[in-house]
């Protein structure tokens, strides 16, 4: 067993060198600096043991969709140098619990959800970062504010005392080639600098870019990599 788990710590570290070579590489690729790109490990369905193992090797930024599963893991995990973040949907009525446990979340896609976000954000903490999520597929089932939404949004996360508004995150469509996810990263990149331009404020991140196609938007300017499978290896069907 010992020598299983070793080996499995071994894959993980060799996983994680490859993601941050690839991520510098693209990053250089244009001539960006790639300590401009933050890696957040997305641990859905990832065991808490694994996740301590990648965290070991020092990843900080943990990524994750539901609520309910940050909850448990960030209770597994008690290290205050961790920073969770959300990268799934978020309802209004979850509004509560993820306002005291992440430090930052990327999903924001409505005015209610901006409203309950700073309402029950407990006043110990800082501000929470926020991103506002666009929807650029137009595929059911993708959620995040249309583009026609995005001022709206974005105005009511800056008239909240207890949330900072960071940038945008959006997610490509699933492609077979991940040149094919290029414009919708190359769009989200337009909709940031035309928004700040708007608000006359600075928006300097861009989440966008997930293990089929980082790379690509890296290239294209992302800041936030939401990464998991590529670290993780395939993740086990849901029961």
């Amino acid at each position: 067993m010992a020598g299983s788990a070793q080996g499995t710590s071994t894959q993980l570290a060799d996983r994680l060198d490859a993601v941050r070579s690839r991520i510098t590489a693209a990053a250089e690729r244009p001539g960006r600096d790639p300590g401009g790109v933050l890696l957040v490990a997305a641990t859905k369905t990832v065991d808490p043991a694994r996740v301590a193992e990648l965290v070991s090797l020092g990843v900080r930024d943990l990524g994750e969709n539901r609520v309910q599963e940050a909850a448990v893991k960030a209770a597994a995990l008690p290290d205050p140098a961790l920073r969770w973040h959300l990268i799934g949907h978020l309802q209004t009525n979850k509004a509560n619990r993820a306002a005291a446990l992440f430090a930052v979340v990327h999903s924001v896609d409505s005015e209610r959800v901006a409203e309950a976000l700073s309402l029950r954000r407990p006043d110990g903490l800082p501000q929470l970062e926020v991103l506002v999520e666009v929807e650029l597929t137009g595929l059911a089932g993708h959620t995040g504010a249309p583009p026609e939404r995005l001022d709206a949004v974005a105005r009511a996360v800056l008239a909240q005392p207890r949330l900072r508004l960071r940038g945008l995150m959006t997610m490509a469509p699933p492609v077979d080639d991940p040149q094919q996810a290029r414009p919708t990263f190359a769009s989200l990149r337009t909709l940031r600098d035309e928004l700040q331009q708007r608000l006359g404020t600075p928006l300097p991140e861009l989440s966008m870019g997930m293990s089929d196609d980082y790379e690509v938007a890296v290239e294209e300017g992302s800041t936030i990599v939401r990464v998991g499978r590529a670290l993780f290896g395939e993740r086990p069907a849901r029961a």
